[in-house]
């Protein structure tokens, strides 16, 4: 039997290593930066332990995000500029893993694998984008092997196209981490990530895989960071600020509410690509409200991000007794929280520090664990969801 070459040995014995040390990193639609979560992780599956040993979020700056917003969310693009951002992120994020582990004090050489979920530059599911012959698409760029080759570290990268190769949409793959590590036997459970869009995974007491739901919502702070971005040159609403200075339009807010994607099957999946600025301006076109001022247009795109989520949640699921696990920006941003309290009465709403999960580290963890899987890992069957195992090696060598 042939020798195996250095790179599958190399792969081979970090496979069967008791404990990894893995990075996930996180770079979302809101491109405020990226997350970096070291972890250690111990077995695989329903069996899987971790620790967060280091986390930071390595702010993006402007010129980084108006390079990419060439070519987001944007059905035509500049093909040669598209092709140089893929090299040039995965470059970029191989820089900033460097910085954050020479902060950190850490070698390169000591961590086992970096799992990289890249940038999503445009998400396209057959549902949305309605063209004959097609299935359902996603693009996330920022190269892999850029990313082992500069940082000398195995790098799993390009998850998201396995699920939609075996049937999904791409999205969301919280739920695989979800249920790995925030179930809780008699306690029904949602975890709540509200980033640009919003999406949960409902978690049953009873253990029951075939229960599980995870799906997009909707909107989560995309509409209310691009109204920051344009009218107030802000990333975002700090601390609900801007929408606590003004007032709901509920005429302009019952438009916003009225869009097929609420009303389409479960699960499913969606993003800025259908949830933009456009949008909100053929709602206001519609209802006369081009004028409304900033302030209340701010605040009525978070009463939509509040309505939309709590309907969804009323809508699906039994609440009594129902927890509620928060992360992302939405988690912090008061206005939202304070909208769900007053929508859902009775349910309780904290956020994932109480199962141990940095709410901000959340989704870098989550792919650190995809990473895990991956390596050492069996298919799930959780819900509707493909068993599959995702990801693409890169080696550094």
């Amino acid at each position: 039997m042939p020798a195996l070459n250095q790179n599958l040995k190399k792969l081979f014995y970090i496979a069967q290593k008791e404990e990894k040390l893995g990075i996930g990193l996180m770079s979302g639609t809101s491109l405020d930066g990226l997350d970096i979560a070291l972890c250690s992780f111990k077995g695989s599956g329903i069996g899987t332990t971790f620790k967060l040993l280091r986390f930071t979020t390595i702010p993006y700056q402007q010129d980084f995000k108006t390079e990419v917003q060439q070519v987001f969310a944007q059905k035509q693009v500049s093909l040669e500029k598209l092709c140089l951002l893929n090299e040039y992120i995965g470059n970029f994020h191989a820089g900033l893993i460097l910085q954050a582990l020479k902060d950190w004090n850490i070698n390169p050489k000591d961590v086992d694998f970096i799992a990289s979920h890249g940038q999503t530059i445009y998400h396209a599911p057959q549902h949305q984008h309605k063209q004959e012959g097609y299935g359902n698409a996603t693009l996330q760029i920022g190269d892999g092997d850029h990313i082992a080759v500069k940082t000398g570290i195995l790098t799993v990268s390009d998850f998201r196209q396995k699920h939609i190769a075996a049937g999904g949409e791409g999205a969301p793959l919280a739920l695989y981490g979800d249920v790995l590590l925030g179930s809780k036997a008699g306690e029904n459970r949602i975890l709540l990530n509200i980033g640009g869009i919003a999406n949960l995974t409902y978690l049953p007491g009873n253990g029951n895989l075939s229960e599980v739901m995870s799906t997009d919502i909707g909107p989560g702070n995309t509409l209310i960071d691009a109204a920051c971005r344009a009218y107030f040159d802000k990333p975002f609403d700090e601390d609900a600020q801007i929408a606590k200075s003004g007032v709901v339009d509920e005429v302009l807010l019952d438009a916003l509410m009225h869009h097929p994607f609420f009303n389409e099957a479960l699960p499913k999946t969606t993003g800025p690509e259908l949830f933009n600025l456009n949008y909100v301006a053929d709602a206001q076109q519609a209802t006369r409200t081009l004028n409304i001022a900033k302030a209340n247009l701010v605040a009525t795109l978070s009463a939509f991000t509040g309505r939309v989520t709590a309907n969804f949640i009323r809508s699906n699921f039994d609440i009594e007794g129902l927890k509620i696990f928060a992360s992302g920006g939405g988690a912090r941003n008061p206005y939202i929280i304070d909208y769900l309290e007053k929508a859902l009465p009775g349910v309780t709403i904290g956020n994932t520090v109480e199962l141990g999960i940095d709410p901000d580290a959340k989704e870098a963890i989550l792919f650190a664990l995809l990473g895990n899987e991956a390596l050492c890992g069996e298919p799930l069957i959780i819900g509707q969801n493909p068993a599959v195992l995702m990801g693409k090696f890169s080696f550094p060598v």
